[in-house]
């Protein structure tokens, strides 16, 4: 009978403990001056011990309002140099761009995507070496399905003369800008992809290597000839959601964090807390609006 009324406390004992209200995650945050120069360092005072602090800053890639987001507006902005030469100089190497292509790389399934004809977006050389493209964006033609892939393909077409163009395609770069305008590099020479498909005219072919593609063009006794070259797959609206820095958790105390903003502008600084026990958890945040002249 006793053993039974021991046990019976302890599972009282138990539930209570079980019943334990969660501490409030509540933090207040001040600083000692409303407006900062850039490189100053901005120092924030706590009030409140939260068991986790996250601090997003405001700046871009720690923005808390995007630190849940996968997919956003982005653009693809490529640039490349290129070189022709040899026989009657004309435009014969298009900029293509598909959203729709399978990623297999075959005459079948290149000729069952569609493709968009780009060249006027993009400066090619006319004789002159390592000629900039300038700047092309590519946001026109990305795909509103979030999962879907952008591709960029270099078509070569000659004919048959006493001397088909030679191209060399020196340099090529792609960046994915965000809507805030973060760049991040997604592609360069090296690092594309790239995969080459002949139409026409097997025995001339695009050469790939880490630094340029290379299409050598035919001599009087070679046919017509069509290849492509084609980047691998970009999925362009894919985004890298932004992250905060863990300051403290439930077993350090922290009453002030020192920060440095490097650039000008109104940032609005986020102190995201957690109280996180075993019978549950709570969340919460600080804001603050920090201004940082130049």
């Amino acid at each position: 009978m006793k053993k039974n009324i021991f046990c019976l406390t302890i599972l009282a004992l138990l539930a209570s403990c079980m019943k334990e209200e969660i501490a409030a995650p509540d933090l207040n945050v001040t600083t000692d001056a409303s407006s900062y120069s850039a490189g100053d360092t901005v120092t924030f005072y706590f009030s409140g011990n939260p068991d986790n602090i996250v601090f997003y800053s405001g700046e871009s890639g720690r923005n808390y309002d995007l630190k849940d987001r996968q997919y956003a507006d982005n653009d693809l902005q490529i640039n490349f140099s290129t070189l022709v030469q040899w026989g009657v100089i004309y435009d014969n190497l298009k900029l293509m761009v598909s959203n729709d292509f399978n990623g297999i790389y075959d005459t079948e399934n290149i000729t069952e995507a569609t493709w968009i004809d780009i060249s006027d977006k993009a400066v090619f050389s006319q004789g002159l070496d390592h000629v900039p493209s300038g700047t092309v964006s590519l946001q026109p033609y990305v795909s509103l399905v979030d999962t879907a892939s952008l591709y960029v393909a270099f078509r070569y077409t000659d004919v048959q003369k006493p001397q088909q163009n030679r191209w060399v395609v020196r340099t090529f770069n792609a960046n994915k800008v965000s809507p805030e305008g973060a760049v991040t590099n997604v592609a360069t020479m090296a690092t594309a992809g790239w995969e080459q498909t002949s139409f026409l005219n097997d025995s001339k072919v695009w050469t790939i290597t880490s630094s340029q593609l290379l299409m050598y063009g035919g001599v009087a006794a070679d046919t017509d000839n069509d290849d492509w070259v084609i980047t691998k797959g970009f999925k362009v609206r894919e985004s890298v959601a932004d992250k905060g820095i863990a300051l403290k958790n439930i077993s350090t105390t922290m009453h002030e964090y020192k920060y440095v903003y490097k650039q000008p502008g109104i940032y609005k600084p986020v102190f995201e807390t957690s109280s996180v026990w075993y019978s549950g958890a709570k969340v919460g945040k600080a804001e603050i609006t920090v201004e940082i002249k130049p």
